[in-house]
């Protein structure tokens, strides 16, 4: 049986946003038709400490995905990033997944060590806890999104698909 594969976006939350580089890179990834696995969508998670985590929690918990990626903005970086580390206060949960070899040969994708101090950061290391505690072989990362242009776009989302599909065969 083919492995699911759950996919996450934010909403804007910045005034000055037209819209959000996570849910930008899902709706160009989604163009391309070329997913073939059984993919759930949580699109447009709103951004807040509270709800955000709650919502991706439950999905997780009524679709039963085998792989989870959420994705999330980041204005400052211009290459994909692959966060190995969700924190909270002093505590930091690390995701299973080998994530140097998720991205390993990708041109626009980057391992880091550091998903901020905000809903990101917060959803990933809740995400990472609740697999944990549920003892699920359910599989996650998070990936932060730079603000796609027309000269950023094709690349980074070629590096996703590709970055995808290698998720999907661990």
């Amino acid at each position: 049986m083919p492995k699911s594969l759950l996919l996450t976006s934010f909403d804007i939350w910045k005034s000055h946003h037209q819209s959000n580089a996570s849910d930008d890179l899902l709706a160009a990834f989604l163009r391309r038709n070329l997913w073939d696995e059984p993919l759930h969508l949580l699109r447009k998670l709103p951004v807040d400490f509270e709800q955000a985590p709650a919502q991706v929690i439950a999905t997780i918990a009524q679709v039963q995905p085998d792989v989870v990626v959420c994705c999330g903005m980041a204005e400052r970086r211009s290459r994909l990033s692959v966060e190995s580390t969700g924190k909270h206060d002093d505590e930091i949960l690390t995701t299973p997944v080998n994530v140097r070899q998720l991205v390993k040969g990708l041109p626009m994708t980057r391992v880091s060590h550091h998903a901020g101090k905000f809903v990101c950061n917060h959803t990933y290391y809740t995400v990472l806890k609740y697999l944990r505690e549920s003892e699920s072989d359910c599989k996650s990362v998070f990936v932060h999104v730079p603000v796609l242009t027309t000269e950023n776009r094709a690349a980074i989302v070629q590096d996703f698909t590709t970055l995808l599909h290698r998720f999907m065969t661990l």
